[in-house]
Order: C-alpha cells, then sequence, then structure tokens
C-alpha cells in the first residue's frame, strides 16, 4: 500500500526537537510549517521548513492563539496536523479541542487528563493513586512545612517547578539540588510564589545520569502501545538535572511495562515523552516527569526501519496504517551544543575524563544540528558558538582600553 504524504504539518513552537520533527517528515516529502515567536532561530534555518509563521504563544491569550491557528487554517490548502511541542501548547489544544478539531488534526486527549500529566505535583498523586513508583514528594505552603519534610526525608533534595512553564516565565531554572538547609531556606524563599505554590519538594534518588531511563512512544486511539522504545541519559545538561545531551537506546522491560499499563489505564493517547530514575536502594524505577506530548529526545528512539513517534503520529492522523518497528540497541544521540558545557562541567566536577569522553562517543548515529542533507542550522550553531567564544576572548584584552576615560 502506497502512502500519502500531502497533509502538511504544522509545529507549534520551534527548538531543537523541533527541528528533529522537519527533518523526520520533511524527508519523507511532508509539507512542514513552523510557528515561533522569533524567526530567525537556527532550527527554522532547516530547508525542511517550507513555511515559518511568527506567533508568540507563550505571550499572547490562549483566545487569541486559537483565532491565529484558526486563520492560519484558511491559508492552508488542506487539513493540516498540529504538532505541539511544548506543554503549553498540548494545553492549549485540549482545551480548545472543540474549537480545532473540525479545521485540524491533533492527538485529542480530555484537558484534564493533560494538566495532570504535565504538572508534577498532580503527576505524583496520580501515580501513587495507580500504584506507580514515585520519589516522595510534597507541595509545602510555607518554608517551615519545606524545612520540616527535609527534616523527615534528609539532603539532598530536589526544589523543582509543579508547573515547569510558570518557573520559565520568571526566567528561573525549574530544578534545583540542595543539600542543607540553609540552602533550602535561600532557595525556598527565592524561588517560590507564595501567592501561588509552585515550588515542589522531592527526594533525592541517589545514582548517576545514567540512573535516568526514559520511554519514548506512541498510544492509538484504543490507548493501545503500537510502538515503545526505552532508553537511559548518559549526561544531561544542566548536569545531573537537565534535559539528555547524550541519551542511548536500551531494551527495558520494567520501564515499558510500567508505562504502558499506566497510559492505557488512563486513557492516553498519542506520543508520550516519560522519565524514570532507578532506585538502587529498593530496585524500583520511579517515575520523575510526563511530557504529553513529542518530546525534545525524540529522534534518539527510531526504530529499525526508521520509524520515530512523529511518523507514528503524522499516518494515524491521517487514517494510514502504523508500521510495526523494533528498538535499536545502542542507538546513541547527541546534542552537541549542550553536550559540550555539559561535558566541560562534568570535568570541572571531576567525574569524567578524556579516555571516559571518548569511549562515550562510540555509537553515536544521530545528532540534533549536523545533517549531511541539511547542513545550514548547524553552520548557524557553530557561528554562534565561535561568536560566544570570541566576546569571552576579547572582553578581558580590551576591557583595559574600555575603562579609559
Amino acid at each position: 500500500m502506497q502512502l500519502n504524504f500531502c497533509t502538511p504539518v504544522v509545529i507549534l513552537g520551534v527548538h531543537y526537537g523541533s527541528l528533529g520533527i522537519a527533518r523526520s517528515l520533511g524527508r519523507l516529502g511532508v509539507p512542514v510549517h513552523g510557528v515561533h515567536n522569533d524567526l530567525r532561530i537556527h532550527a527554522l534555518a532547516s530547508r525542511y521548513f517550507g513555511r515559518r509563521h511568527h506567533w508568540d504563544f507563550a505571550r499572547a491569550s490562549p483566545a487569541n492563539s486559537v483565532e491565529f491557528l484558526l486563520d492560519l487554517r484558511t491559508k492552508l490548502s488542506r487539513d493540516a496536523v498540529l504538532i505541539p511541542t511544548t506543554d503549553d501548547t498540548a494545553q492549549l489544544l485540549a482545551d480548545h479541542a472543540a474549537a480545532l478539531r473540525n479545521v485540524y488534526r491533533f492527538q485529542d486527549n480530555p484537558p484534564a487528563l493533560v494538566r495532570q500529566l504535565r504538572r508534577k505535583w498532580e503527576l505524583f498523586r496520580l501515580a501513587t493513586r495507580h500504584g506507580i513508583p514515585t520519589p516522595k514528594s510534597l507541595l509545602p505552603r510555607s518554608a517551615q512545612e519545606a524545612r520540616q519534610f527535609a527534616d523527615q526525608i534528609g539532603f539532598p533534595l530536589l526544589l523543582k517547578a509543579s508547573d515547569g512553564a510558570r518557573f520559565e516565565a520568571r526566567a528561573m531554572r525549574k530544578m534545583l539540588i540542595v543539600r542543607t538547609a540553609s540552602e533550602l531556606t535561600e532557595n525556598y524563599s527565592l524561588m517560590e510564589d507564595t501567592a501561588d505554590p509552585n515550588l515542589m519538594l522531592q527526594e533525592y534518588i541517589p545514582g548517576g545520569d545514567d540512573a535516568v531511563w526514559m520511554f519514548n512512544g506512541y498510544f492509538n486511539r484504543h490507548s493501545e502501545c503500537v510502538a515503545g522504545f526505552t532508553g537511559k541519559k548518559l549526561r544531561q545538561q544542566p548536569i545531573h538535572t537537565g534535559a539528555t545531551s547524550l541519551g542511548v537506546c536500551l531494551r527495558n522491560d520494567a520501564v515499558q511495562e510500567l508505562t504502558t499499563v499506566f497510559m492505557s489505564t488512563l486513557g492516553y493517547q498519542g506520543i508520550i515523552d516519560i522519565g524514570f530514575r532507578h532506585d538502587a536502594r529498593d530496585g524500583l524505577y520511579k517515575l520523575l516527569d510526563v511530557n504529553p506530548r513529542i518530546g525534545a529526545t525524540f529522534r534518539l528512539f527510531v526504530g529499525a526501519d526508521g520509524t520515530d513517534v512523529a511518523r507514528l503520529l503524522y499516518l494515524d492522523l491521517t487514517g494510514q496504517p502504523l508500521p510495526t518497528t523494533a528498538l535499536v540497541e545502542g542507538r546513541k544521540w547527541l546534542d552537541e551544543n549542550r553536550d559540550l558545557f555539559s561535558s566541560r562541567d562534568l570535568w570541572r566536577e571531576g567525574s569524567l575524563n578524556l579516555a571516559a569522553w571518548l569511549r562515550s562517543l562510540r555509537g553515536i548515529r544521530e545528532t540534533v544540528w549536523i545533517a549531511s542533507d541539511d547542513p545550514v542550522p548547524a553552520v548557524r550553531m557553530v557561528a554562534e558558538l565561535a561568536r560566544r567564544a570570541m566576546r569571552k576572548v576579547w572582553r578581558p584584552v580590551a576591557r583595559p582600553f574600555l575603562d579609559v576615560r
């Protein structure tokens, strides 16, 4: 059966993960549109973005964003598939599905379920109800409650945003490890919004970056897992708490089963991106976070036939058969610029040497920026890194001359 790739895709919010979507679908011949608040960003320089549209979902009201999407639909030649790349755009589609589903195609989950999955405190309560292991957590209402929790659990602890988008809007880190009572007091007062508490405390599970496991998969309209991939983080940026900078595909039946049972029980449909951490103290995999949408690391998880979750979503929403695919054990994916800084910080920490770093690069099958058929984004990224390096070198040299009155 011949597949049809004429239906366009509109990516809502463009970042390094969106570049992977554009390349994956664009190589099939799918027309790809990108929507972002800055059309100069490096990812949008990809040859696979056929059209670029300016809109700021973070600043616009939901009603205005819906109006923008409805207006955009009138400019497209046919129905289109919407792919949200942030929690907020995923929530936007869920909240306004009634207005959008007649003119667009997108994964359609109840708004309350999307909200529960994206907000870490609600996720903790949801997972606990369904018997999914999680680290001990608390959403304190005061600094006193935070200190009492620390006395019970002990240090180190994680301070993390329940709703990460609110922290991003305040230009704050979404997660921080605190190791002493004074660090907890200082950072709690700095980070928390006392009028609307959003700062969650969580037990820190010991172990290296490679204790973090990921599930990336697709659930059909009957909430059946038609493809599931597992793997783990090898490095993160920021180190120990951030996004994957180097990851590897590895089979993990326990993570696969936990996720499949949880999502099927919830009636979830579409792409899901989930993080777990292995707790060597009790042997359990404990749920850390859920992205009810495509994750930025999704191109780590590519089947032996080239299938990824973006392609599965596209085929499913356009009414085409879904292929059966299998995990490629040992496949590695690298985010070049993030891993450069991650490796530097681990070296400064004393936990990474040159030999270990070189060994870690074996088996890399794909990188975020470098692609032989799409070189411009990588060229622009390298140019930006070079400019940053030159500024650091130039400033100390130029400062004595600039300070002369």
